[in-house]
């Protein structure tokens, strides 16, 4: 029905097929003047209102985060990405929730962005140990949505959210896996159950001998999660466009299926009941609906959650989302299929572990389309809001 792709080491593929772009450009913003201040600033991107790209700003003289907790550390950056949640949380999505979570002393702006980061620890808290972690530490990391981020020249974390950078990885792909990795990890093991209990509370994995459908391979979940499915065993299927389906066939997937074709809808249909749907293009739940395929679970990334509270307060935000939830689920078991599910990030240590581990054993590297320097940030943003990703946007200290 399909030819069987290829199985290559995703370890060339960011190398092979898609290569790195090393800017030229000079920038707007002098490298210089992040030399010439006192030790309590530093440089970084904020907003200070929501709007279009052109909120976020540079400025030298940003206020040093500190260690408000002994379980917490105080990272230099070296290097971090631009994802899709940063270019939407400056139009303010998901305002009403995060907010609530962050401001307790009633403060919303300055905001800084910015969800995973590579880089070293320069403090940490009279609760780490220095076998746990020790100043001089290379480490990656990942920031809580509500969290001040890691688009500036420090950056503050919880223990929970930062490990050892591993051995075999640039500080470039580094800074690239942790936020879409867990993205992904999260809607298949602790949403889909692909692993059963055990891979819900461990780094263990799981999934082999099932049937997975990813929509929209190519972007940094996309492209992490096929990876995580092709190194357990899992029967991959997977949708993108036609310029990337050379990249995706590389990943390791089984069958790579171009959504420009009309065909493919019944081609899918033709396979058989999958265990996961996994939605990364944004399709939402009422396509589940939509398409002839057969799921035990169709999992969304493009959540209303946050959006329909941001629109209509608490209340009646949550009163919509437990009505779309419920018609969605009635439309889908009505049609002989399985749950339709929300997924999100979540910032699990046992998640980071998982990926660790892929990562040491070779089966698991991000691809990265392009990167920036740290002066050219906004440019980065304008790349991420353009869409149809091949891979990451990273920025480089």
């Amino acid at each position: 029905m399909f030819p069987k792709s290829c199985v290559v080491c995703a370890t060339g593929v960011a190398r092979q097929v898609w290569g790195r772009f090393a800017s030229t450009a000079t920038g707007s913003v002098p490298s210089c003047s992040r030399k010439l201040r006192p030790v309590s600033k530093m440089s970084g991107w904020q907003i200070h209102s929501y709007g279009a790209l052109d909120e976020i700003q540079y400025s030298d003289s940003l206020k040093m985060p500190v260690l408000r907790s002994p379980n917490q550390v105080l990272v230099k950056v070296t290097a971090s990405s631009v994802n899709p949640i940063d270019v939407a949380m400056i139009k303010g999505y998901g305002a009403t929730v995060l907010n609530a979570m962050r401001c307790k002393d009633g403060i919303e702006f300055p905001l800084t962005l910015g969800r995973d980061f590579c880089g070293e620890i320069v403090q940490k808290g009279l609760g780490l140990s220095s076998r746990d972690l020790d100043i001089g530490d290379e480490v990656w990391g990942v920031v809580p949505l509500q969290n001040q981020g890691s688009h500036a020249e420090y950056v503050v974390v919880d223990r929970y959210c930062v490990s050892k950078k591993p051995d075999n990885l640039s500080k470039i792909d580094a800074s690239a896996v942790l936020y879409a990795g867990l993205t992904a990890w999260s809607a298949l093991y602790l949403t889909g159950h692909l692993g059963n209990l055990m891979g819900a509370i461990s780094p263990v994995g799981g999934g082999r001998g099932k049937k997975v459908l990813v929509l929209g391979a190519t972007g940094g979940v996309g492209t992490l999660a096929v990876q995580m499915l092709v190194a357990e065993g899992v029967e991959v299927y997977a949708t993108c466009s036609t310029d990337a389906v050379e990249m995706v066939q590389h990943l390791g997937v089984d069958y790579v299926l171009d959504y420009n074709d009309p065909a493919h809808v019944q081609q899918l249909a033709s396979v058989g009941r999958f265990d996961i749907i996994l939605d990364c293009a944004g399709k939402g739940t009422d396509y589940a609906g939509a398409v002839p395929w057969r799921f035990e679970q169709y999992i969304t990334l493009n959540s209303p959650v946050l959006k329909n509270i941001d629109e209509s307060g608490f209340a009646t935000g949550m009163y919509q989302n437990a009505v779309s939830l419920v018609r969605n689920n009635v439309a889908s078991v009505s049609g002989q299929n399985g749950l339709v599910k929300w997924g999100y990030f979540v910032p699990a240590p046992q998640g980071i572990a998982y990926l660790q581990k892929l990562v040491e054993k070779g089966k698991l590297l991000p691809i990265v389309e392009k990167v920036f320097p740290f002066e050219q940030m906004l440019e980065a943003y304008s790349r991420v809001d353009a869409k149809h990703l091949r891979g990451k946007i990273v920025i480089d200290y």
